[in-house]
Parts: C-alpha cells; sequence; structure tokens
C-alpha cells in the first residue's frame, strides 16, 4: 500500500465538501508540506493530527493548506476542520484518543482565549502520548514538555515546538 499524502487527503477532502472549502485553498504551490506535530505521533494518527493541526491554525496561526478570506470562513472552516479530524481519529480505532484531542482542543481555546502562555507543550505531550490522557492530567507546561520528551525525545519534540511557534508567532 502506498503512503498516504497527508497534505492531498486533506486538500481532496475538503475540496469534496463544497465550493467554499475550495476557494479557502490556497494554490497547489502556495500550500506549505511541513508536518508540525504528527511526527511525534504514531502513523495511523499523522492524518487526523495534521487535520486537527490545520484547525488550529485557521483559528489561531498562519495555515498551511488553507487562506480563508473573511471571519466567518475562519470559523467555519476551522471547527470543519477539527471535527474531520476527531472523525479520521476515531475511524483509526482510538476513542481515548479522540478524548484526548477534545482536551487539547479545549486547553488551547482556553490558552488563546485568556492569552495565558504557549500551548506548545500541550500539543507535544498530547500527540506524543495520544490515547493517555496526558492533558487531563496535568497543563503544566514544563511536565508536558518533560513528558513529550520521555516519549519521543527532545530532539524531535523541539524541532515541533520550533515550527509551532513559527506557525502562531
Amino acid at each position: 500500500m502506498a503512503p498516504v499524502d497527508l497534505w492531498q487527503e486533506i486538500a481532496l477532502d475538503a475540496e469534496r465538501e463544497g465550493s467554499l472549502w475550495r476557494e479557502a485553498l490556497r494554490p497547489r504551490g502556495a500550500r506549505d508540506r511541513t508536518p508540525v506535530f504528527s511526527p511525534l505521533a504514531e502513523e495511523r494518527f499523522a492524518l487526523a493530527v495534521e487535520t486537527i493541526y490545520e484547525g488550529y491554525l485557521v483559528h489561531y496561526g498562519r495555515p498551511r493548506l488553507f487562506a480563508p478570506g473573511d471571519h466567518d470562513t475562519i470559523l467555519l472552516l476551522g471547527d470543519y476542520l477539527y471535527a474531520h479530524g476527531l472523525v479520521r481519529l476515531a475511524a483509526a480505532g482510538s476513542v481515548d484518543a479522540v478524548a484526548d484531542m477534545g482536551e487539547l482542543i479545549s486547553l488551547c481555546a482556553q490558552i488563546r482565549a485568556e492569552g495565558t502562555g504557549d500551548d506548545g507543550p500541550a500539543w507535544a505531550a498530547c500527540v506524543a502520548l495520544l490515547g493517555q490522557g496526558v492533558v487531563k492530567e496535568t497543563n503544566d507546561p514544563g511536565e508536558l514538555r518533560a513528558r513529550a520528551n520521555e516519549a519521543v525525545g527532545s530532539a524531535a519534540v523541539e524541532r515541533a515546538l520550533e515550527a509551532h511557534r513559527r506557525r502562531v508567532g
């Protein structure tokens, strides 16, 4: 079986959903195909993680595949990508992973609304330990980063966090 092209899958699914998402897609040559957090996850979760992260970027950062034109489209597209990513997690066979990502999305929304800090460590820990409830256990950035480092190695975590900072900073 050929490996899945994450970016093509996300874009094609959005195009199939209708003209609103198709019009929000960046032109093919202007799409950034750089994974951020999926390298920390099990391979079976990669497409779901990047779909959800793209939704997060639509809401809070600089999306890689989309350039929505107005506030309403930003809200709707981000929520569509969140939901589609959660469906993909469920299809991968992990209800616990769905619950973890729901917790992460909620925590990130709270952090962003309050302006209380960096949500990168929460992303790294949640994705590296997807399905293990780490974000329910703690929201301390230092603890989350340490847990992610232990799970997948500090070099991989630092690469992901640096890529995340470039997208939301």
